[in-house]
């Protein structure tokens, strides 16, 4: 990033990739001159192939280094060569750690026990319905069978029916 620019003195930069760059500079002992890419991109294909950004100036040989907080893509590759990261930043969220305790009635959870309380008033009603009306008219069966219509079978059997379970 640029420091803050005093009249009269050339734009200064700062940051740990210029930390990086000179650091080389004095391992390696070369000199550098740093400037801006002059579209402020970073570099993307162009519909003639060639390329604009920073990746452009490389191509163009106007560059002989880029240094910026670019990410590695395959069709980038394909045209400038990259060090392996030096780097990695990204953005988190930390959170404070949630205790562990077990709860056997965690399964009740996903819903509110409003709904919990909703869902067992309609089986106990739907359940209740169902053995009325089998009590008052009762299925005509054929000889031999066995079914029983008590109130606990019609519960089992709406109870049976809500879950899909037989």
């Amino acid at each position: 990033m640029v420091s803050e620019n005093v009249l009269g003195k050339p734009k200064k930069y700062q940051g740990f990739s210029i930390d990086v760059l000179e650091a080389l500079a004095t391992y390696l002992g070369f000199k550098y001159e740093i400037y801006v890419a002059p579209d402020h991109k970073y570099g993307s294909p162009q519909d003639d192939g060639s390329w604009n950004g920073l990746i452009g100036e490389l191509v163009f040989k106007r560059a002989d280094i880029g240094i910026s907080a670019l990410t590695i893509t395959p069709d980038r590759e394909n045209v400038v060569d990259f060090t392996t990261r030096y780097m990695d930043y990204s953005v988190g969220v930390l959170l404070r750690k949630a205790e562990k305790t077990l709860d056997m009635f965690a399964c009740l959870a996903p819903f509110d026990l409003s709904l919990w309380a909703c869902i067992a008033g309609t089986v106990l009603l739907v359940g209740l319905l169902v053995y009325l009306l089998n009590w008052l008219n009762p299925p005509r069966l054929q000889m031999g069978s066995m079914t029983s219509t008590t109130l606990y079978n019609s519960m089992w059997f709406v109870y049976g029916s809500f879950v899909q379970q037989g």
